[in-house]
């Protein structure tokens, strides 16, 4: 049985699966961070064995991920940083509110809110993660967010100024 982040595949595509070696090589990062990027979700993988492979096809979207963040994700960005110094100083508050959020929001049950939920019953160090990485995944989810209700107004508008401030000389779209 596959966990979260495995992909079960046809074996038609093993033709195209490379070790964690591999990767590294075409990615030019170490090993251990393919075998990270894996672990949280961040590249598709499945189990041959003890061993993950990874399919080109997964690696050709990682390497579309690394690329630039657009303005808005970089704002979405900064205010996850915020809400994370929050979760950092109460997580139980933080947590809470945000599984009320999913619990009684107007948002619709999809791939990110399900994942929002799984993150939320687990790991504290892992939602710290989740909301603060640059990986597309993260993009993806900080989108998606449950944590709406966890800065004040003001401390966005606060976070907001400052990233505008700071924004212009850092733009990259």
């Amino acid at each position: 049985m596959p966990t979260t982040f495995e992909t079960i595949i046809d074996e038609s595509d093993t033709d195209d699966l490379l070790t964690t070696g591999e990767v590294a090589k075409l990615l030019g990062v170490s090993r251990q961070h393919v075998v990270d990027l894996c672990d949280r979700g961040d590249l598709a993988y499945v189990m041959v064995g003890s061993h993950r492979r990874i399919r080109r096809i997964d690696v050709e979207r990682a390497r579309q991920m690394r690329t630039k963040m657009t303005r808005d994700q970089r704002r979405s960005l900064w205010l996850a940083y915020a809400v994370a110094g929050r979760l950092v100083g109460d997580p139980e508050t933080g947590i809470a509110l945000a599984r009320n959020q999913l619990a009684h929001s107007a948002m619709r049950e999809n791939k990110w809110t399900r994942e929002w939920a799984e993150l939320l019953d687990g790991d504290v160090d892992k939602v710290l993660g989740a909301l603060t990485s640059t990986s597309q995944r993260s993009r993806e989810l900080r989108q998606n967010s449950p944590f709406s209700g966890v800065l004040s107004e003001q401390d966005r508008a606060m976070v907001l100024a400052a990233f505008s401030r700071v924004g212009r000389a850092h733009a990259t779209d």
